[in-house]
């Protein structure tokens, strides 16, 4: 038997209360990645990545949707205290609860129908939707402007982290290359420290 209108849609609901919304991420983050970011808290059931519409070739936001409502929960509180993160690096993003908004594919509430038409200029409320038409053009430019400097915010923490890396490598590699020299190991018996201690 086919489920009901009501029934599709709080099937739904229960799918966004397990699910959660993920923005700022960086466009190399693959679904595998994002699922061993978060498996630690729970199973991850999905992954769906969200186009901005600003920059329609940049992935920056993701709904994730956990196995049970309180492992969403719990990831929402955990990364507000802490950063997310991915591959041994922290990344500056944030979790909120998912809304039903969010989702391309969902159910309807009810049977209705959007009629949509052309505003006739000599209509009495053409002003108004004109002046909502420029507010909404004025808010897509301005979120358009932060998108741009959180990328690159994001891509400065980025190289910042990557030197630090190559610089953590670099001494890792003298060490390893100091273990090799005989002095180092005249000074390691000399004081009697083992050099694999470090």
């Amino acid at each position: 038997m086919e489920p009901s209108v009501e029934e599709k849609y709080a099937e739904f609901e229960q799918r966004v209360k397990r699910t959660i919304y993920i923005d700022n991420l960086s466009p190399q983050v693959t679904e595998e990645v994002l699922k061993k970011a978060l498996n630690q808290f729970g199973n991850v059931k999905d992954v769906e990545f969200i186009p901005t519409y600003f920059k329609s070739c940049k992935v920056n936001a993701a709904l994730v949707e956990m196995e049970s409502v309180k492992q969403a929960e719990d990831i929402i509180l955990e990364m507000s205290d802490s950063p997310l993160m991915i591959s041994g690096m922290p990344r500056p993003v944030r979790a909120l609860k998912a809304q039903a908004e969010m989702f391309d594919e969902r159910p309807k509430k009810q049977q209705k129908r959007i009629v949509c038409y052309w505003m006739d200029p000599s209509h009495q409320n053409f002003e108004v939707a004109n002046k909502i038409k420029t507010l909404v053009k004025k808010h897509a430019a301005e979120a358009a402007f932060l998108m741009e400097q959180q990328e690159l915010e994001e891509q400065k923490l980025h190289n910042q982290q990557l030197e630090t890396l190559k610089v953590n490598h670099r001494k890792y590699e003298l060490i390893v290359g100091a273990e090799k020299e005989e002095s180092v190991k005249k000074l390691a018996t000399r004081y009697g420290t083992k050099l694999s201690d470090y």
